[in-house]
């Protein structure tokens, strides 16, 4: 049988100790990792590997030892309670031996938790699962989490008391990051409120997420967006100092003024641009001054600097090219001051 989307993610979260099996399957590994590890700690609880009740078969070496599976189905624990056999890096290779692990399983032996990386529609082993009256299936894709998820994620970290806009930029996160990076965001958010009662807030959701740029570089951008054309000089020097390229600046640069553009030309407004363009916390609220100041078609123009910049970086000329970057910026932020 399949699960898609809220059915799946409710199953992870409480999976049903009287079916066979399930199977796991998606191209990033790390999603996968992080929904087999919830499954198999609701089934078996936090002690039930030290109780030896989880027995792992890597599927190499069930390949030369197919017996392997269904003895590890039938075998009685020394502790009492369920127990699981996690079968890893599955392929269709293995089909035949664990359609024979499921027509033998039985109630009360182990469930058998399966992962493999992506699988195509003519996939055998998916078929199996697929089609078992008593297993299931779950492919994961690289969608953004829902909100279920978001918030079935938050409520393990120990975070209940939000603020709405902390809620709005972990969602913003949780697209942004791959699943392991916003697990642990999350935990050392939790860590970081320990003991404090007020509800999380943006300053909090910004002061621990990951930096998407260089703090030097997030300054030189603020300072052009702001029209502080007399502080773009010493920030380059030191930018400069660190081996930053002028490409990369370029790059960042486009980055920033594109997130203002998409916020100025919102129609829901410029907040609402700006959480789609990922933008999240304090810098928010100073983009969302910037965005607003500076306007649609000045900033159209800005992007059409960079762009411009960009395509003489990458050319033959032989301009020194943190000169021509460093012209550029000072040109928006006067740009900026004009307007």
């Amino acid at each position: 049988m399949i699960l898609k989307g809220v059915e799946a993610t409710r199953y992870f979260a409480k999976p049903d100790p009287a079916k066979a099996g399930l199977l796991i399957a998606g191209a990033d590994p790390m999603r996968v990792a992080l929904k087999r590890q919830e499954v198999i700690a609701a089934l078996i609880g936090p002690e039930g590997e030290g109780e030896m009740r989880l027995t792992r078969i890597p599927a190499a070496e069930l390949r030369k030892d197919a017996a392997r599976l269904i003895d590890g189905l039938k075998a009685v624990g020394f502790f009492p309670g369920p127990r699981v056999v996690f079968v890893e890096d599955a392929a269709d290779g293995l089909t035949a031996i664990l359609s024979e692990g499921l027509k033998a399983w039985q109630p009360g032996d182990a469930t058998l938790i399966v992962t493999a990386g992506g699988l195509t529609g003519k996939s055998t082993l998916k078929a199996l699962f697929d089609k078992a009256p008593h297993a299931f299936s779950a492919m994961l894709y690289d969608d953004p989490p829902s909100r279920e998820e978001i918030e079935e994620a938050l409520r393990k970290a120990g975070l209940s008391s939000i603020d709405r806009e902390a809620m709005a930029d972990l969602t913003t996160l949780a697209r942004a990051l791959d699943p392991g990076d916003f697990r642990q965001t999350l935990d050392k958010i939790a860590l970081y409120k320990h003991g404090d009662p007020t509800p999380l807030s943006p300053a909090d959701v910004a002061v621990m997420a990951p930096a998407t740029l260089e703090a030097e570089v997030d300054d030189l951008l603020h300072a052009v967006a702001d029209g502080r054309a007399k502080d773009i000089g010493l920030l380059m020097r030191r930018l400069e100092g660190q081996g930053v390229l002028p490409v990369t600046l370029c790059i960042q640069a486009l980055r920033h003024f594109r997130a203002l553009h998409v916020a100025a030309t919102d129609p829901g407004g410029i907040q609402s641009g700006l959480m789609k363009a990922r933008i999240f916390g304090p810098r928010r609220d100073q983009m969302q001054r910037q965005a607003s100041t500076w306007g649609a078609r000045p900033l159209e123009g800005a992007v059409s600097v960079l762009l411009e910049t960009d395509l003489t970086l990458r050319s033959a000329s032989k301009a020194p090219g943190m000169a021509l970057m460093e012209r550029a910026l000072i040109r928006l932020a006067m740009m900026r001051r004009s307007g």
